[in-house]
């Protein structure tokens, strides 16, 4: 294999240059990301944009001035949009920058480390286990298993030879190889098939944002017919004078928008993914800082989790004559293998052999397998995992290596095949030459970092190709809780073993890549949310199948690009603040997306007995700015700012109505109230609007103090500064809000209502909370 690299030169630099002046660089120029004039055209010609656009033309063309306050307030939502979407892109493109993987390429005689867009059409490049197929080329060399699965979406092992097509999007599982590029760029096929294989997806993939989209879908359909229903009835019906009829209006289609839930939400989103990025953690996929919030299982392998991702070889154990390694020195010359265990033994190995054996077949390490085979003209050898190498024999020498898997080390067997071809299965007996003994020393914040998820109630299960009670002894000293509960994956024989197992065990050993998937289902079967972190190609699968996918930058390219989540130092301590980060961003989201609900229900509802019972609309546009403002808008962002690592609970959706109907409910009550007592008391329709933004007010504050439990001086300053801010808008700035005065006989009435608030609230929690509960 080397020779035969050495033997061809790969391309000159003048080559080179002109492929580069051809446009045959391995450069995507399609974009996949918003540009700039997408980012505003996306914050600023929105639905509900184009909806305050006609209601404050509707304003201006009767004069009423005062009541275009929301104008500002949606200018200043767009602005934010577009500013915080620029700088998240910024901050993320950097981090992805940093991210970006090399290839291995020969040049004139060569190999370089080359960052994969630097490559051009006709490169010689080589790719090994762990490799993403960055461009379509043919293999020259070697032999490569891949998985073309995100192609094919078939997940079998596809055995790639000498003029054998590779496909870009691929990865190789095993092997090692010579290919040269065929198709670079925009040509390779998977950017020809779907640029969305490589897309860094959006924050669009998460189920809380699908929801709110719904919301908004909903009451964006709503919206134009009960606002030309609110006209008519006023205009006509009523015969209210054209000023009063479109501010009526208005004020109540303002109440419907939900102008600031989206942009709230999407910051909120954008907020965490730029802390998690300075804190070296990247997300390809905005859905996983919400799924990681919600997990309460966390799949986790030994090595590179638990354990240090390096390892060591600690002794090698000959089981006759020291003499037998030069056949073990033989086979780590001849091995294509490059993973953490073979460059350990290579490391222990630092001479080379003088007289290498010619190989007449090599078969690469793999998962599925568990060892890795070389046929030499003296003989063919094997080095894998005991029970997989010695089989049948393993039992009687099981004893001989307990000392090590009781003591956490990884014990690998070194045999002589007896059989006289290498076939893809073991059949003939393998005589054992020698022991392999390695060690991964404990990651130093392990223990703290388990202990902080038994602390959160999430529940830790150890998956591993490795010997189960290694990983048991491993995990025992990293404090899992239940890792004394282990199993042999291999007696686990069907579908139903495993998902039974997945609720019973806490480690698991000698799992195939297929086994981890069918674990990480059964899991979610039971209802769990399920996280995984991986680092090798065995863990593709299944962080495929999990809610959440992390994975390690000392992995390879293949879990980094199929995770949501890439921890770019590695250090899986990152953990906790990474649930931290996503159960604030969540928390704080179904917290403030209530808050706008309860003005949406609330106005709908009205909205709705205005045009079925025929009376004017009680509230103008500026006082819903001024509700919205101080009761919803300004809380709600600084609220979301502010820690909060409770573990989350229920779907979105239920939880957010299941908190704003009973202040809806209640608001619609009291205002209906209002309505029909304000002719028994004399009010005028100034004093009415005033009085029922008054009584909402205190409504939406009582259900903020709520909300903010348990109560801390941020939250105390928020929701004092807020009510503040309303009495004196409300007072000083009356004639500016189209507040009036309210008489000493209003006021009573409004301190009783206000008392009567608080039973309400009370009432239809219990009642909201029986209904999703009975629907259940």
């Amino acid at each position: 294999m080397r020779k035969a690299m050495v033997r061809l030169e790969g391309l000159s630099q003048e080559e080179v240059a002109k492929k580069i002046q051809e446009g045959k660089q391995n450069k995507v120029t399609i974009k996949t990301e918003k540009s700039i004039g997408q980012i505003i055209r996306d914050n600023v010609f929105t639905y509900f944009n184009l909806i305050f656009l006609v209601l404050a033309f509707l304003l201006v063309a009767v004069k009423s001035w005062n009541n275009l306050l929301f104008v500002p307030i949606v200018v200043v939502n767009s602005l934010v949009g577009i500013v915080q979407e620029v700088r998240s892109r910024r901050i993320l493109r950097q981090m992805q920058f940093l991210h970006m993987s090399e290839a291995i390429v020969l040049r004139k005689g060569k190999e370089v480390a080359l960052p994969i867009d630097q490559l051009v059409e006709g490169d010689l490049v080589r790719f090994q286990a762990g490799d993403q197929i960055y461009a379509d080329g043919i293999l020259l060399e070697g032999e490569l298993k891949v998985d073309e699965s995100q192609l094919t979406g078939e997940a079998d092992e596809v055995k790639k030879g000498a003029q054998d097509a590779l496909m870009s999007g691929s990865f190789v599982i095993a092997g090692q190889g010579l290919a040269r590029l065929e198709k670079v760029g925009n040509e390779s096929y998977i950017n020809q098939l779907s640029l969305e294989a490589k897309q860094v997806k959006s924050h669009e993939e998460s189920d809380m944002v699908h929801a709110v989209n719904r919301i908004v879908g909903i009451i964006g359909l709503l919206i134009i017919p009960l606002g030309s229903l609110l006209f008519l009835r006023s205009y006509i019906s009523l015969g209210d004078s054209l000023k009063l009829s479109v501010t009526s209006t208005v004020g109540a289609l303002i109440g419907m928008i939900p102008e600031g839930l989206y942009l709230l939400m999407t910051l909120a989103l954008a907020l965490g993914a730029v802390r998690l990025a300075k804190e070296k953690v990247l997300l390809n996929s905005m859905k996983g800082i919400e799924t990681l919030s919600r997990v309460d299982v966390l799949c986790v392998d030994k090595t590179g989790t638990i354990t240090e991702p390096g390892m060591e070889v600690t002794a090698i154990r000959p089981v006759k004559d020291a003499q037998d390694l030069e056949a073990l020195a033989q086979y780590v010359e001849a091995s294509m293998d490059q993973n953490d265990t073979m460059d350990a033994i290579r490391k222990f190995h630092k001479t080379p052999v003088s007289q290498p054996w010619k190989a007449l077949d090599i078969q690469p390490f793999t998962s599925k397998k568990k060892y890795g085979a070389i046929a030499f003209e003296s003989g063919i050898y094997v080095l894998g995992a005991p029970e997989f190498v010695l089989r049948e024999g393993f039992s009687e020498l099981e004893q001989e290596i307990a000392p090590a898997t009781q003591a956490g080390n990884r014990v690998l067997a070194f045999g002589k095949y007896r059989g006289d071809h290498l076939r893809e299965t073991l059949e003939a007996p393998v005589d054992l030459v020698a022991w392999i003994i390695l060690s991964n020393p404990l990651r130093k914040n392990a223990k703290e970092t388990f202990a902080y998820f038994k602390q959160q109630g999430v529940t830790i299960k150890v998956i591993s190709g490795d010997n189960p009670a290694t990983v048991s002894a491993i995990a025992q000293k990293a404090g899992i809780e239940g890792a004394e509960d282990l199993i042999d994956a291999r007696t686990l024989l069907t579908e139903e073993d495993l998902h039974q197992a997945a609720s019973q065990y806490t480690v698991f050993g000698r799992v195939t890549p297929e086994q981890k998937k069918s674990l990480v289902e059964g899991l979610q079967a039971k209802g769990h949310k399920v996280a995984m972190t991986g680092d090798g190609v065995n863990d593709i699968l299944a962080l495929k199948t999990a809610d959440c996918s992390i994975a390690m930058e000392s992995g390879n390219d293949a879990t980094k690009k199929m995770a949501q989540v890439v921890l770019l130092d590695s250090d899986f301590g990152k953990m906790p603040s990474i649930v931290a980060e996503g159960r604030r961003v969540v928390n704080n989201i179904q917290r403030s997306a209530s808050l706008f609900l309860i003005k949406n229900i609330f106005s709908i509802l009205l909205a709705i007995s205005v045009t079925l019972l025929a009376f004017t609309y009680p509230i103008m546009p500026s006082q819903m700015s001024l509700i919205s403002g101080f009761t919803i808008g300004i809380p709600g962002f600084f609220l979301a700012l502010e820690p909060n690592s409770e573990r989350i609970k229920g779907r979105f959706i239920e939880t957010v109505f299941k908190n704003a109907l009973p202040a809806a409910l209640t608001d619609f009550i009291l205002i209906f109230s209002l309505v029909l007592l304000s002719s028994a008391f004399g009010m005028t329709s100034e004093e009415l609007s005033s009085a029922a933004i008054c009584l909402m007010a205190f409504v939406g504050f009582t259900i903020i103090y709520q909300e903010s439990q348990p109560i801390n001086h941020y939250k105390r300053l928020v929701l004092l500064g807020n009510i503040l801010a309303f009495l004196v808008s409300s007072s000083i700035l009356g004639r500016f809000f189209n507040m009036s005065p309210l008489r000493l006989q209003t006021l009573l009435i409004c301190a009783i209502m206000a008392v009567l608030a608080l039973i309400l609230i009370q009432v239809f929690k219990k009642l909201v909370g029986w209904f999703f509960h009975r629907k259940k």
